[in-house]
């Protein structure tokens, strides 16, 4: 079974998620949001706590306060790490990207491999399939369990709402299709987990998101 813990982190109040086969223990952690020291604690604590073992490092998309804590993650942990391909611009420009909103960021780790539509990704003896949905970012991709029907939805979908289009590789009308090709597709009782706000299922999404309603 996939377990779920979340952490909000950062002035931007940024979800940190941590996704664990429970019977492995092996751990994926996607968007480290984690900046100053009392949140890298609160993140390294639980996974000392609850036994994880962490596997991989994954970033849906490279906006600066989903990759605050990729340094310290990539140190303390024996991780791989992912990032969409077309987000690379971001991901090597995070300097500067920190300097824009005061955050003293050392240059982030290589990543290790691009994560695509045609690559499982594998959590112990669980499953997250890639889901390519540009539009918040170029390159951003939501990861699906079917078998827990779970969604990690990054800043695509939130409950009541969608990820902005006004930053830089935004386009709303690629956000919309990507919702509606990618996630409304998906069964509604499908739990979403987005970046940033409370979870929700896509079956309350199809119905009272008012981005969605008339799509």
């Amino acid at each position: 079974m996939l377990k779920i813990h979340s952490f909000e982190f950062n002035p931007f109040n940024e979800n940190t998620y941590l996704l664990w086969d429970d019977e492995t223990k092996e751990t994926a952690i996607i968007d480290p949001g984690c900046y100053d020291e009392l949140e890298k604690s609160e993140l390294k604590n639980f996974i000392e706590e609850q036994n994880l073992i962490p596997k991989l490092l994954i970033n849906t998309h490279c906006h600066i306060d989903h990759i605050l804590g990729v340094s310290f993650i990539k140190e303390n942990y024996d991780v791989k790490y992912l990032i969409p391909e077309k987000d690379l611009p971001l991901h090597k420009n995070a300097l500067s990207q920190g300097q824009m909103f005061g955050f003293d960021l050392v240059e982030l780790p290589e990543p290790d491999e691009f994560i695509t539509e045609e690559k499982i990704i594998s959590i112990g003896q669980e499953e997250l399939k890639p889901l390519f949905t540009p539009g918040h970012t170029a390159g951003e991709y939501c990861l699906y369990s079917e078998k827990n029907k779970i969604c990690i939805t990054g800043d695509v979908l939130f409950h009541q709402s969608i990820g902005r289009t006004d930053l830089w590789g935004g386009d709303y009308d690629t956000l919309i299709r990507s919702i509606r090709t990618k996630l409304l597709t998906l069964p509604d009782d499908t739990r979403i987990f987005p970046g940033h706000g409370i979870d929700s299922t896509i079956g309350i999404e199809r119905k009272q998101n008012p981005f969605l309603t008339n799509i």
